[in-house]
């Protein structure tokens, strides 16, 4: 008997190990999909790791505990051939490892459900009709005509097929005669018969249908390079020196201002990596960016492009997989997060655009990866690829790196057709609140930019980094505010729904009528959600065409692309929304940017606050001033005197990473250090507090001062489960395998305390 490893969809420790039966041995090898049997009757798929398995004496395998290890066979083999290729598994093993996620939380993220069900993923078929093969003769088939002069109906479809079918004289039909595919569909539309006329057409032997797999893909125009437009002056400097510096790095940094056509230079890029055979991986952040870059995409590379992310079903998922599997597979795949486990089997170039930003950081559930470190290891799996990491506000790691010399770096400082960075108006409206003068969440001075701009045909943008109507309710006779049964935390209000909400775990209860501690009727909303917003700026400005995107009006797979499509178009004139709209977005009028309130950014408990708040806003102020004239920023703070206000307004960069780089220093974080956050979780308070205490007790007998905590964390419950957070500050350099193998240890030794049979541990390597 031969045995082989197998990740199983579950979130556990390690492989679990199958004898291989006689009759499959021929089909096993890595990275086939195999149903095995686990438990006492359930059956789940898994991926073979590693075969053969070397097992000495399998009869005599003990556990720790002394019980005997019976090994169960593999049931089946679900593929002819692999479906993860060596890159991916090398790369889920190291997204396992330096993360601390069982590899079964990996499998669980990696694979299109489709492909982690035995019978998940059905091919789509089409109904086709052809000619019966008995009627292939034109007299044959003529005398069959004369004998349906009672059936008008039929021979009219029979007729409309033939011509479809592209026969144009009877003539022509012979045994031999190539037809044209016909669609039961297309035949109906064409003639407006029933399916009872071609049901009637089959009965007399005439018509015969056949189902054949389409597909879910659309099918691309040909590639058009000739639409690739030739790059200026700065572009091309900035192009050469990318190719430069990719001649001595893996890894490359593209620092280019908001507006300075780092898309062209992409293309150019991913051109030149399509002339040498190599496939591209396009990273984004959010899909609503790829709305845009897709169409800008496809007039060049065509049918050579797949897009690929969450909001396709995953049936399209499943035949995108098998599609890059295949030998005819797509040479530029435009994705988000998700797209790094997409096979390749000639990967050359990786570009992450807007590599600063947050949302390529998996947060729940397991694994809790960075897709740009990810695809980073992912290129240098492959021995000729390189990554290409673009932004206007790098991260301060991506910096720090490339100033360090570890990445190349190139600099692009100038706008694209030279338009003019905006100006940023800064309004204390602190004053304005104490003198009463502001409207609700506007200044006046934003309100009369903004009329000026919608006066002009232009275009304006809102920027309010908090969705709902309100942050929370409360009456305000005894100060009761609505929290949730479940988390620490007050309930959004949602005015359209009239509903209360929680956005940790999506409780909900209507807006009561009354106050349950003093009945008072005097319940009203307090702060400003996008919603909100949307709300005032209607009844201010009655005429203008308001969208709103967040992550309530953006829940549909279309909602991104119409959003945008109509702002775009002009439908809509004044948009409104979260960091959704700070991503990379181009829009030809804008010409005024109102950011709400930065304060909300600014005083933000993490260490990362300032660092988000500049990016946030330098990104939301390069949607202003597209083409033709200087856009506009009104910028409205209660701390107007903070150095970091000031960088954004004159677009200091350098300054602001000087200033921080310091402080990041002093306070041992990163890029000098390395966070990793241990979370415990329990239904009881007084349990996870005592686990917490006694693991970060035991840490410390091994890291010293570089623990900190237990703490409770800024929402310290959350689903029913109380939550306690420790935090480690590593040194760059430690040996960071040792220090997991510290880690596991520790927890191993606390868990063998049956008070923590019910405790959930779980790490946050390199936390944002």
């Amino acid at each position: 008997m031969t045995y082989a490893n197998i990740i199983l969809p579950l979130p556990l420790e390690g492989y679990f190990t199958y004898g291989v039966p006689d009759a499959l041995v021929s089909r096993v090898t890595a990275g086939v999909r195999v149903s095995v049997p686990l438990g006492k009757s359930k059956t789940y798929v898994g991926v073979v790791a590693d075969y053969p398995v070397n097992i000495p004496n399998p009869s005599e395998n003990v556990t720790a505990e002394g019980k005997k290890i019976i090994y169960k066979n593999i049931i089946d083999v679900l593929d002819n051939t692999p479906v993860l290729l060596p890159q991916q598994l090398k790369l889920w093993h190291w997204i396992s490892d330096y993360y601390m996620s069982p590899i079964g939380d990996v499998y669980k993220a990696a694979l299109p459900s489709g492909l982690k069900e035995e019978y998940g993923y059905r091919p789509r078929t089409e109904l086709y009709i052809r000619l019966a093969d008995n009627l292939r003769h034109e007299r044959t088939l003529t005398l069959m005509i004369d004998s349906m002069k009672r059936a008008a109906k039929q021979v009219e479809v029979l007729m409309a097929y033939l011509q479809l079918a592209g026969v144009d004289e009877m003539a022509e039909i012979t045994p031999e005669t190539v037809l044209r595919e016909v669609t039961r569909e297309e035949l109906m539309n064409v003639t407006h018969a029933s399916v009872g006329v071609i049901r009637a057409l089959q009965d007399r032997k005439i018509l015969v249908t056949y189902e054949k797999e389409v597909g879910r893909l659309n099918r691309g125009n040909p590639p058009h390079p000739e639409n690739i437009k030739p790059l200026n002056e700065a572009q091309t400097e900035a192009y050469n020196q990318i190719l430069l510096q990719m001649m001595g790095h893996r890894v490359t940094l593209l620092h280019g201002v908001t507006s300075s056509g780092k898309t062209e230079i992409y293309i150019h890029l991913i051109q030149k990596a399509l002339n040498e055979h190599k496939q591209v991986l396009y990273l984004l952040p959010e899909i609503a960016l790829t709305v845009q870059i897709t169409e800008r995409l496809k007039a060049v590379f065509g049918d050579r492009l797949g897009i690929y992310h969450s909001k396709y079903s995953d049936a399209e998922r499943v035949e995108i997989w098998h599609k890059q599997l295949s030998d005819s597979p797509y040479d530029v795949i435009l994705g988000a997060r998700s797209a790094i486990f997409l096979p390749f089997h000639r990967l050359g170039l990786v570009i992450i655009d807007e590599e600063h930003e947050q949302s390529f950081k998996q947060q729940d559930p397991a694994p809790r990866y960075h897709a740009r470190s990810a695809a980073i290891v992912l290129a240098q799996m492959y021995p000729e690829a390189k990554t290409l990491l673009g932004t206007a506000t790098p991260s301060m790691e991506s910096y720090y790196n490339a100033k360090q010399g570890k990445y190349g770096l190139v600099e692009l400082t100038r706008r694209y057709k030279d338009i003019q960075l905006p100006e940023i108006e800064i309004v204390d409206i602190k004053e304005l609140y104490r003198r009463k003068m502001m409207t609700g969440a506007f200044s006046p001075r934003l309100l009369s930019a903004v009329r000026e701009a919608l006066g002009r045909g232009e275009q304006a943008i809102l920027f309010q980094n908090r969705r709902g109507f309100a942050p929370m309710v409360e009456c305000r006779q005894c100060g009761w505010v609505p929290k949730c049964p479940d988390c620490d935390v007050s309930l959004t209000h949602h005015k359209n729904m009239n509903y209360l909400s929680c956005h940790y775990c999506g409780y909900t209860m209507k807006v009561p009528d009354v106050c349950p501690c003093c009945e008072s009727e005097d319940i009203r909303g307090r702060g400003y959600g996008t919603e909100k917003i949307e709300d005032e700026i209607r009844y201010i400005f009655p005429e203008a065409r308001i969208a709103r995107m967040d992550l309530d009006t953006t829940r549909t797979r279309n909602a991104y692309e119409r959003l945008i499509n109509d702002f775009s178009t002009g439908k809509s004139n004044l948009l409104i929304g979260t960091q959704m709209i700070s991503k990379g977005l181009d829009f030809d009028k804008v010409s005024v940017v109102g950011i709400l309130n930065a304060d909300s950014m600014l005083n933000y408990p993490d260490f990362r606050a300032y660092e988000q708040a500049f990016m946030m806003m330098s990104q939301v102020s390069g949607r202003a001033g597209r083409k033709g004239r200087q856009g506009l920023v009104i910028l409205q703070t209660k701390s107007p005197e903070l150095p970091v206000i000031q960088q954004v307004v004159q677009n200091d960069y350098q300054s602001f990473y000087s200033d921080l780089l310091i402080e990041r220093r002093d306070f041992h974080y990163p890029p000098f250090h390395r966070l990793v956050y241990v979370y415990l979780k329990h239904r009881d308070e007084n349990t996870v507090n005592s686990a917490g205490l006694e693991l970060g007790s035991r840490l410390r007998e091994v890291f010293g001062e570089r623990v900190l905590g237990p703490d409770k964390p800024a929402v310290a419950r959350v689903k029913t489960l109380s939550i306690r957070k420790i935090m480690l500050k590593l040194e760059n350099g430690i040996d960071y395998p040792r220090v997991r193998q510290y880690l596991r240890g520790a927890l191993d030794a606390m868990l063998k305390d049956k008070r923590y049979g019910a405790l959930q541990v779980y790490y946050d390597v390199d936390p944002l």
